[in-house]
């Protein structure tokens, strides 16, 4: 008989288990556990149900990624001394993970379900929750390293509209800044008040922040008080006043406010009328007759916002006057146009004329064509085509030598241009030479030093790499447990097919002897068969074979005897 390798040493034990309806319960109970927390081993039914209970428990534990110092080596149809080093490492380790329920290992190696049933549901309910804390994790990690090298199409339209989206942003934000319109003048008068303050700035954005009618509110505003800035303390006390007075108050503050700013340019780079009056010496009259005339706009503008304030024969003084000023612009309007108009009648006659001349050129090119086109009919085909394919490419060369000519031009500016360029830079840099000199000089030390610390530095990295690898060429604690482990289990089986191979040769032995004596046992029947008949012809011969039988009887029992 061969014995089975791993067990040649020990004798077969059996664990003495319970085996009850309860027990089959609770085994039913921990494998559907294991199967719902993802455990599908446990539906194997080759295994064992030791091996599916501590293979579930042992993937629980390496499940919760709690920070252990075991191994938990589990291996499938183990022999008994490494069922019970793993059930003794999975007891350690409970303890550690703060586990409630309390095990020995002899209830896991006798398969006391009872009691492994509420460790295995706290271990079930612990990975699960480790699961669901590390799934948003992981699922992002996924997902970043998928976005690493990878992009949906929906990213790429995104990317398409990002940039456009940007640009517009950007754009809207340009087009609806503020812009500033007015700014306050040196030597104006300081504000002292926080309200006139306010009201200056967003005057000086454009916006009039004055008093507003509202009709609910009229009740309200008999009972109010208006409060004039201290710069305005001279033009009025501070008295109930009805809506029209406190419209009138807030007009005069914003006048006064506006008389000490100067309006600012529109855009970048233009000048406005007060800079172009310095700069062009305009006249101070000039300059009068448009503040005047600037006055009385204003005037008319708040003369037609307050009605009301003014009596019938002002106000048909102003109408009138107002009428006469457009009056007066309309003539001057009617002037340029009629001026316009004779300019462009003057333009129609010459374009009429023009007309008539590249009429008659056109019947002259008519004719001619006609005239071709016969003298063609009369030539050679093939003559014609040649003589226009060349016309067509004498013509192609003499747009191609204009653009030629044209673009050398454009070149030869641009180089000029450059050259300028390049001169008047080096006379406004030629005292800068030196420094630009010293500090060209001082980079190519710095990068020479630069140079050779990386040379140094990478000497280095090799010096570390080579110690690296002296040290990883090292085996660690841990390497050389599972090296001493290996080279255990090798000897196990060394020693195992080591005594099956003698026991191999003993049986060959014994077999072999086993022949030889049968052989023996067959030459000697054969030999007392062929000399039974000549025996037993005589008294004599077969008294001689008689005693030679007694001969091999007695040597055949001394033979046993020895054996």
């Amino acid at each position: 008989m061969v014995v089975p390798r791993g067990q040649e040493h020990q004798p077969p034990q059996e664990v003495e288990t319970r085996e009850d309806e309860e027990q089959n319960i609770k085994l039913t109970e921990i494998l559907e556990l294991l199967v719902a927390a993802g455990y599908f081993r446990a539906r194997i039914k080759g295994l064992s149900p030791f091996d599916k209970v501590v293979g579930g428990m042992t993937w629980c534990i390496t499940t919760c990624s709690f920070d252990i110092d075991v191994d938990l080596l589990f291996q499938e149809n183990s022999t008994i001394g490494q069922k019970i080093a793993l059930t003794e490492k999975i007891v350690s380790v409970l303890p550690k993970m703060k586990c409630p329920h309390r095990l020995e290992p002899h209830q896991i190696q006798g398969l006391d379900f009872i009691h492994i049933f509420p460790v295995v549901q706290w271990l079930v309910k612990r990975a699960i929750e480790t699961r669901e804390e590390m799934g948003d994790y992981i699922r992002s990690y996924s997902i970043s390293q998928f976005q690493k090298t990878h992009r949906l199409p929906e990213d790429d339209e995104f990317l398409q509209r990002k940039e456009k989206a940007i640009k517009t942003v950007t754009d809207i934000f340009e087009v609806y800044k503020p812009q500033r319109k007015y700014k306050r003048q040196k030597g104006a008068e300081e504000l002292l008040d926080e309200e006139s303050k306010v009201h200056a700035t967003l005057l000086e954005y454009g916006r009039r922040y004055g008093f507003s009618r509202q009709p609910g509110k009229t009740e309200q505003a008999e009972d109010k008080k208006i409060v004039l800035p201290p710069g305005l303390a001279a033009a009025g006390k501070a008295e109930p006043c009805d809506e029209d007075d406190l419209q009138a108050a807030e007009e005069l503050r914003i006048k006064t406010l506006m008389t000490g700013m100067a309006a600012m340019a529109t855009e970048e780079g233009k000048l406005t009328a007060s800079t172009v009056g310095q700069i062009v010496g305009l006249r101070s009259d000039e300059i009068k007759q448009i503040v005047s005339e600037y006055a009385e706009k204003q005037s008319e503008l708040s003369a037609e916002e307050r009605p009301e304030r003014l009596g019938a024969a002002q106000q048909h003084r102003r109408k009138v006057a107002s009428l006469n000023k457009q009056i007066l612009q309309k003539n001057k309007l009617l002037e340029e146009l009629q001026a316009k108009c004779t300019d462009l009648q003057t333009k129609c006659t010459e374009a009429k004329k023009t007309l008539t001349e590249v009429k008659s050129y056109s019947e002259k090119l008519d004719k001619e064509l006609a005239a071709l086109e016969t003298v063609e009919s009369q030539a050679d085909s093939s003559i014609l085509q040649s003589l226009r394919a060349l016309v067509a490419m004498n013509e192609n060369l003499k747009s191609q030598e204009q653009e030629f000519k044209a673009h050398c031009r454009e070149e030869m500016e641009r180089l000029q241009q450059n050259i300028e360029n390049l001169k008047a830079e080096a006379v406004e840099n030629a005292e800068e030479q030196e420094p630009n000199k010293i500090i060209e000089q001082q980079y190519k030390t710095e990068k020479d030093k630069l140079q050779k610390i990386r040379l140094l530095l990478a000497r280095r990295n090799r010096e570390i790499a080579i110690l690296q690898r002296r040290i990883d060429e090292v085996p660690s604690r841990a390497e050389l447990t599972q090296y001493q482990k290996r080279f255990i289990e090798l000897y196990s089986q060394v020693s195992a097919t080591h005594k099956e191979t003698k026991q191999f040769f003993t049986l060959y032995n014994t077999l072999d002897d086993k022949k030889v004596y049968l052989e023996k046992e067959v030459n000697l029947l054969n030999s007392i068969h062929d000399n039974f008949h000549q025996a037993m012809a005589s008294s004599g011969s077969r008294e001689q074979f008689l005693r030679q039988m007694e001969q091999i009887v007695e040597g055949i029992k001394q033979n046993r005897m020895k054996t």
